[in-house]
């Protein structure tokens, strides 16, 4: 019996409503992008599928926002590209050191509530730390001899305290003695470890540091003894204090320390670099997959510890861009993100161009960081993920990929391919 025309109207519609409910979302329509030039737009495609295809990268999602509004999103290659998972948008990701923005963002938010000072000594809250030790190395050996004065949470957030990850040839034996440095994977994984945080980092507080308090700037353990102070300042775990104070507010629902079992597939494969700059799978365990779904989920690490997508990490930088407020979330004020995205640490992290306020490396000289204005800021992730916030362009960039060791290359790239396609040049 023939089909009548209403009847196929019907079904066309079902399946073009099924098509679209099925359809891979690996890449995202956007549209045109006020100020961009869509052809140059189009080179972030062709060059991240190169690498793809030269099996030099997984997978990678790589988003872009202008003055609030996506300008350009797409994912690319593979999540496990041995379980034939597409990479897709909504892809997790372990963020590693782009967790410190967020620990950051908490103890700025607790200092504006009189819960904490920035001159405030570590060891007011962790007790461990009122008297530490730093290694000095000399022609008779490694000495270890005490702090010249107490260190503050001033050091921790601009990370010259003197405390690294524990992998320095002065100290590595005594930090894997202890749990941590050369056994932690590459020093700042504890994810593994069946024990709260602040735990850890009283353990950390009896070994030696690697510089005296405000002499030098060295990247460590800083935020993860930020995140036990934030623990110990306000009576609530970590991962509480960012969900309350952070991603409930901004609707972050998927970025936590922990993956839930039944989002485990969400979660890319780390991959890394090999001597042929093609990828191998990574091991399982601290230096490779880690305990994200599987661990004992006890240590909410500030430093390193949080899973995110771009879409996700996009809204928190943009809040941060809009001046501490995004769709009727105040996070921050005005004031202290404004403070966080000073340089605080004069040449100490690079006499080049390059300084470092509250949580944030910052450019002060165009060209120092590629083509980023004078004035952005931001920092990267273990596994590869690199984001930037530059309020002359008002632009959000979050690229996201999971590779340890990583030889890409593919965020400076990235940097380059989005400046370049700016159609204004982003100078007015």
């Amino acid at each position: 019996m023939p089909t009548s025309r209403t009847s196929r109207t019907f079904l066309l519609l079902l399946a073009l409503t099924l098509a679209a409910a099925v359809a891979p979302s690996a890449q995202v329509a956007i549209g045109p992008s006020p100020g961009f030039a869509s052809d140059r737009l189009a080179r972030i495609d062709h060059v991240f599928q190169q690498f793809v295809d030269d099996n030099r990268l997984g997978g990678a999602v790589a988003l872009v926002m202008r003055d609030g509004k996506v300008a350009y999103e797409r994912a690319f290659g593979w999540r496990d590209k041995e379980a034939g998972r597409k990479m897709t948008p909504d892809t997790i990701f372990r963020i590693a050191s782009q967790t410190k923005a967020l620990t950051s963002v908490v103890i700025l938010s607790l200092l504006e509530e009189g819960k904490l000072g920035l001159n405030d000594q570590a060891g007011r809250y962790i007790p461990a730390f009122s008297k530490t030790t730093v290694a000095v190395a000399g022609d008779s050996g490694v000495k270890v001899v005490p702090a010249r004065r107490p260190i503050t949470i001033r050091d921790l957030l601009t990370h010259t305290a003197g405390i690294s990850y524990g992998t320095n040839a002065s100290v590595a034996a005594e930090y894997e003695a202890k749990g941590l440095g050369p056994a932690a994977g590459y020093g700042w994984y504890t994810a593994d470890k069946d024990e709260p945080i602040c735990t850890t980092m009283e353990r950390l507080a009896t070994l030696p540091f690697v510089a005296q308090p405000g002499e030098a700037w060295v990247y460590g353990y800083n935020t993860d003894i930020l995140g036990c102070i934030a623990e110990r300042a306000s009576g609530m775990p970590l991962d509480e204090l960012v969900r309350a104070r952070i991603t409930g507010p901004l609707g972050m629902k998927d970025t936590q320390f922990y993956l839930p079992q039944a989002e485990r597939d969400r979660l890319a494969a780390v991959y890394s670099s090999g001597p042929d700059g093609h990828i191998t799978r990574a091991p399982d365990g601290s230096r490779g997959q880690g305990s994200y779904v599987d661990g004992p989920r006890k240590s909410f690490a500030g430093g390193a510890g949080l899973l995110s997508t771009a879409r996700d990490y996009a809204r928190f930088l943009e809040m941060i861009r809009n001046g501490g407020t995004l769709d009727g979330a105040r996070i921050l004020s005005p004031r202290s993100v404004e403070l966080m995205s000073t340089n605080q640490v004069g040449t100490l992290h690079s006499p080049n161009g390059l300084g470092f306020g509250l949580g944030f490396e910052v450019t002060e000289r165009y060209g120092a960081n590629g083509m980023d204005s004078v004035g952005s800021f931001g920092w990267a992730g273990a596994y590869g993920t690199t984001y930037r916030i530059d309020p002359k362009t008002k632009m959000v960039l979050v690229m996201m990929i999971q590779m340890l060791p990583n030889a890409t290359g593919i965020a400076e790239r990235f940097n380059a391919l989005v400046y370049q396609s700016l159609a204004d040049g982003g100078m007015k």
